[in-house]
């Protein structure tokens, strides 16, 4: 965080999360190619991505070397209990991009 902002990292974090599960409660969000592919082989929804969006927690913010955009690492729930990961980004456009999601 750059020095005189005041906000702390766990505070952004929860600044993002929050604008994150209100874009999930508005189906505001566009799930990639990668993301659908790799919900399939773990034999995840939309709704345990979903889930894992509004149960999770922020543990990574990661820079993108190539775009500079930020994303996030998510680690939350799946509608059955299991633990996922969910990579996001919040895009220019407005809406939340699932990059990819995982089992843990």
């Amino acid at each position: 965080m750059p020095p005189g902002t005041g906000l702390s990292e766990k505070a952004v974090f929860n600044r993002v999360l929050e604008r994150m599960r209100e874009k999930i409660h508005r189906r505001e969000y566009v799930m990639t190619v990668h993301a659908a592919e790799e919900m399939e082989d773990d034999d995840l929804t939309v709704l345990d991505v979903e889930s894992g969006v509004l149960t999770g927690q922020i543990v990574e913010r990661q820079r993108d070397r190539d775009t500079g955009e930020l994303k996030y690492l998510l680690r939350g729930e799946s509608l059955a209990g299991s633990k996922i990961v969910v990579a996001a980004k919040l895009s220019v456009t407005g809406k939340l991009v699932i990059i990819t999601v995982y089992l843990d």
